[in-house]
Order: structure tokens, then sequence, then C-alpha cells
């Protein structure tokens, strides 16, 4: 408990941020892990803001962010074509 009376608020964000990422690479299916890691992407994005811009932290997890959003959409255009095609 002590640990944790020591951090920052800042500190505490970037550590729900790592739980985040940490809980999405547990996902069996890839589409949910798609999206919990979209999240601890956006997570981490603000985090590099928070540290006074932290422009490392910003730019990798915003393109990891826009790859998952790539995937997670071509994944329900797919879906849709072929509930246009069986409908």
């Amino acid at each position: 408990m002590i640990l944790l009376t020591n951090l920052s608020l800042i500190d505490l964000f970037g550590y729900s941020a790592t739980f985040v990422l940490l809980i999405s690479f547990t996902m069996k299916n890839i589409f949910s892990l798609r999206i919990i890691n979209s999240i601890a992407c956006l997570l981490f994005i603000a985090y590099g803001f928070l540290l006074s811009i932290s422009w490392p932290i910003i730019i990798s997890n915003a393109f990891i962010f826009l790859i998952n959003v790539y995937y997670v959409l071509k994944k329900k255009i797919k879906k849709n074509k072929q509930q246009i095609v069986q409908g």
C-alpha cells in the first residue's frame, strides 16, 4: 500500500494503461483483443501528453491504434458483405 501512496496521478494513469494493455493480450478472440488494445493505446496517448508530451509514446501508440482500427473496420466490412450475400 505504501507503493501506491508514493505514485503521482500521472504514474497511476500510466500503470492503468499498462494494465489494460496486459488484459488485451489475454483475449482469445482477436476482435476483442483489438478493441481492448485500442483502449490501451488511447490511454497511452493521453499518458504521453500528460508527461509533458512524450512523442515516442504518443506516436507508437497512435500507429498501433490506427492499425487496430483498420483491421476492426476491415472485419466489420467483410461481415456486412457476407450478410448482404446471404440475406
